[in-house]
């Protein structure tokens, strides 16, 4: 029986882990990408207030991830993306979109009481990627 390899994944365009975890652990032919809050990877800080501008740094920050991964937005298979406020869900979707054109991943969403550092978003992505 073979035994499959487990690859921690750490990016340097993509803020680091603040806290105990990852990037993203590749196992096989998928990366698995831990939730990412729209935090700026250069000076650590929370962008925002608005959703659409947190959207969009928390999707630069998986793009960033997923190719230092080996793999890239439309190898994406699966997102989950938690809000704190389900009313933004308009506005996230419209930035989402820009960023899956074409044959969007399967994904859910969800609102949750809060998310780290004051977040209003956070995504998680299982994607695949080459061995």
């Amino acid at each position: 029986m073979m035994k499959m390899q487990r690859t921690v994944i750490h990016a340097q365009l993509a803020p680091p882990a603040i806290g105990p975890y990852v990037q993203a652990v590749g196992a096989g032919p998928l990366v698995f990408v831990s939730g990412q809050i729209p935090l700026d990877p250069d000076t650590g800080e929370l962008v925002g207030p608005d959703i659409a501008l947190q959207t969009r740094r928390v999707l630069q920050n998986l793009q960033a991830i997923l190719e230092g991964a080996g793999s890239s937005l439309d190898r994406v298979v699966k997102t989950t993306v938690f809000l704190t406020d389900i009313g933004d869900f308009a506005a996230m979707n419209q930035v989402y979109a820009e960023f899956f054109p074409h044959a969007p991943p399967a994904r859910s969403a969800v609102q949750v009481a809060a998310l780290p550092r004051g977040a209003s978003i956070e995504i998680e992505a299982i994607a695949l990627r080459d061995e």
